[in-house]
């Protein structure tokens, strides 16, 4: 009986967040744009990445 390999863990799951220094539009809705990360590769809305900007400078005591 031969054994299937593990699974890959997904891009964000090495412990690092990457924080999508370096992205790339890939696609244009009529609504939204999605952008893909040249770091990890993750593709996510636009509109995402400005909110993930905003949650990295609120203070703490916000939370």
């Amino acid at each position: 009986m031969t054994q299937s390999p593990p699974p890959q863990p997904p891009p964000n799951a090495t412990g690092k967040q990457c924080k999508h220094p370096r992205v790339q539009i890939v696609s244009r809705d009529d609504d939204a744009e999605y952008v893909e990360c040249k770091e990890c590769g993750d593709v996510f809305e636009s509109s995402e990445l400005k909110d993930m900007a905003i949650e990295e400078t609120k203070p703490a005591d916000e939370e």
